[in-house]
């Protein structure tokens, strides 16, 4: 029986939409489902929700297994073709409080802090090591499979997963699958959605719609920048730095405002106080979303638990559709992020772990050549790929020198504050998160 393994199942909704995409298809419905987490009630609560989609969407064809802690981990894994990860190694208190509190007092301000820039590095110095114990577990328990990584910093985890372990592994976001009809329907352009050809390739959170078409080949670009430009000028809404993007580089960027204004040196600026009204940045973010999502899920949870009648369809979400062209062999095409081997992306070196066109089939997943980007963009994603590679550096040495030479060369940490408050904030970012960060002290 096909075995698909769950890291950090305690993301329940999440958890539920992967997993119940897999009940909605035929060719993974009998399957095992093994559940891991190291919280009791969320596990058990995520458990409890499939438990019931599984009798009303799947005639109780797969069979559910729940796993709890680090020492049933290997039984969990034991024999999985794939496996889910969805881990927050910390989670929102205290790891994010942290990783926003800290920086402020120093005058750094931002908005996500997840994947680039200095909450970036932290979340992947304290998750790394985590995701090395999985891969030791995996390599011995089950070493032929996929790991679908869904944990950010995607770059930072993916790249070194791909670069020091055996596992194989490719980085999901769902940035890339919303680019494109987000940026049109925004620009009342959703017209031009059914039957378009798109090119999307960068880095994480940094990936750029190099081309994009209508039905008759079209070039939709001209018109995409003349809407963007004329919206920016005329009324402040979500996407403003995007669409600053598009005018200043010349293409749109796959990953939200929110997270772009704080992955360069140009929009959060102590100086430059106006920036912040201008182009409508969310500072400290992230934070409230956590704390609407616990609120929210307080508010939800009990309707899932105790509903019957519990049903679900599938979604578009990567995860079920890439195990099913692999069982089936029928060919889905998608954006992952998986190593620069053979220079993919001309323009970067091959230790960069990049996000490209992969072709998935029975054989696996097949990352395409894109060759050279536009020089700015290029040069725009070094900035965050040089921090990546010095943080990936820095979790395999675990040397605090290392550490804090990737926070320097983050080009927003760097703009803000001098190199000696930069290794001030960074020692205190590590000693604040405790047995988390002990590796680095």
């Amino acid at each position: 029986m096909l075995k698909i393994t769950f890291l950090g199942a305690g993301s329940t909704v999440f958890a539920r939409n992967v997993l119940g995409d897999v009940m909605c298809t035929p060719s993974l419905r009998e399957c095992e489902i093994a559940l891991y987490d190291i919280d009791p009630v969320r596990l058990r609560e995520s458990e409890q929700i499939l438990q019931t989609l599984n009798r009303n969407i799947n005639e109780g064809r797969s069979v559910i297994r729940s796993y709890l802690g680090e020492e049933n981990r290997r039984e969990a894994l034991r024999g999985a073709r794939f496996v889910v990860n969805a881990i927050q190694i910390g989670g929102y208190e205290p790891a994010t409080v942290i990783d926003f509190e800290i920086p402020k007092k120093y005058g750094l301000r931002q908005t996500i802090a997840d994947t680039l820039g200095i909450g970036g590095v932290m979340r992947a110095l304290r998750t790394i090591p985590v995701m090395e114990a999985f891969a030791r577990d995996m390599e011995e328990v089950c070493p032929d499979a996929w790991l679908l990584n869904y944990s950010n910093p995607m770059a930072m985890l993916t790249g070194y997963m791909l670069r020091y372990t055996r596992v194989k592994t490719v980085g999901l976001c769902h940035s890339v699958q919303v680019c494109t009809s987000s940026l049109l329907e925004h620009l009342g352009m959703q017209d031009k959605l059914p039957g378009h050809r798109e090119l999307i390739a960068g880095i994480n959170h940094m990936g750029w719609l190099l081309d994009i078409r209508d039905r008759d080949g079209n070039d939709l670009y001209p018109e995409i920048r003349r809407r963007a430009k004329a919206l920016n000028e005329t009324e402040k809404h979500w996407d403003m730095v995007r669409f600053d993007y598009l005018g200043r580089l010349g293409y749109y960027c796959t990953e939200s405002s929110e997270h772009n204004a704080e992955y360069n040196p140009f929009y959060i600026k102590r100086n430059y106080p106006e920036l912040i009204d201008r182009y409508n940045i969310p500072l400290d973010e992230y934070p409230r979303r956590c704390v609407n999502q616990i609120r929210g899920w307080k508010d939800m949870s009990e309707g899932l638990l105790t509903d019957p009648n519990l049903t679900h369809e599938r979604t578009s979400e990567y995860a079920s559709w890439i195990m099913e062209a692999m069982v089936t062999d029928k060919p889905i095409r998608i954006g992952g992020n998986v190593l620069n081997s053979g220079h993919l992306i001309s323009d970067f070196p091959e230790t960069a772990c990049v996000e490209v066109p992969c072709l998935v089939n029975g054989d696996g997943i097949h990352p395409c050549h894109v060759g050279r980007l536009p020089v700015q963009l290029a040069a725009m994603n070094m900035t965050n790929i040089n921090v990546q590679l010095l943080t990936i550096e820095a979790a395999r040495t675990k040397k605090r020198e290392d550490v804090l030479r990737a926070a320097m060369l983050d080009p927003h940490t760097a703009a803000e504050l001098s190199l000696d408050d930069i290794e001030k904030m960074t020692l205190e970012l590590i000693e604040a998160h405790g047995e988390f960060m002990e590796m680095y002290k």
